[in-house]
């Protein structure tokens, strides 16, 4: 069965040719033109992705963003912006966009990204299935990992993350001890590996180092190796 795609932009001939594009890729696409409308759209039925434009009328991409993952909905969203700036991916993340494309972009780099984010929807739910059949809870000191569930505790303590965090501490712990280099981590965990975009990982480690590290200049959970990337530590 075709994955469906809701594509949320409100300039009528980009719109259309993401729709034909996608649909040309053998996807089920909807499209509207605001962010209302998309909301109103995910409350019918929801996407197996979704296309957002940054600024739409109505409310903005990240308005939607946000309003979807309060309401627990882990929905892969790929996000469209003509701003550039490190500020405006940041606080896209922050929000629970999974991925990022900046105006103007090639359709092939779309197809890859959207592409990608539905292998690692569909990876993420088959070890979701695995661990839920298990009951597995992944420990490591103080921190405490329900993979089912997408929670975690740490000191005892319920600590929230974004769906692409998440993801990417449940992947270290899921290898302690192992060293993985940036590309190895995008390819991994974002799904895709492409030169330019390893300050991603940087970006989110130094995230996970904010929410779990007493010092995050000093990390003892996931920690760099230098020249090699990044680890968790050895589970005690």
């Amino acid at each position: 069965m075709a994955a469906s795609i809701l594509v949320a932009e409100d300039q009528t001939d980009i719109r259309e040719l993401l729709v034909m594009n996608l649909r040309g890729a053998g996807y089920e696409v909807e499209a509207v033109a605001d962010g209302p409308a998309a909301l109103a759209s995910q409350r019918e039925r929801a996407s197996d992705l979704l296309v957002l434009d940054l600024m739409m009328p109505g409310l903005d991409g990240l308005e939607v963003c946000k309003a979807l993952r309060a309401q627990g909905r882990s929905t892969p969203i790929l996000m469209l912006t003509a701003k550039s700036t490190e500020l405006d991916r940041v606080l896209g993340l922050e929000l629970g966009a999974d991925d990022y494309l900046t105006k103007p972009f090639s359709l092939a780099e779309l197809l890859a990204r959207v592409k990608a984010l539905l292998r690692r929807a569909d990876l993420l739910r088959a070890a979701q299935a695995n661990v839920a059949g298990e009951g597995r809870v992944l420990r490591n000191g103080a921190l405490e990992i329900h993979p089912a569930k997408r929670q975690v505790r740490f000191r005892g303590a319920a600590i929230d993350f974004t769906a692409l965090e998440f993801d990417l501490l449940l992947h270290f712990a899921s290898h302690p001890g192992h060293v993985f280099s940036r590309g190895q981590l995008l390819d991994a965990v974002w799904g895709y590996s492409h030169d330019g975009y390893e300050h991603t990982v940087t970006t989110h480690i130094n995230r996970l180092r904010n929410k779990l590290e007493v010092d995050p200049m000093r990390p003892e959970l996931i920690l760099t190796v230098r020249g090699a990337g990044y680890k968790m530590r050895d589970a005690p």
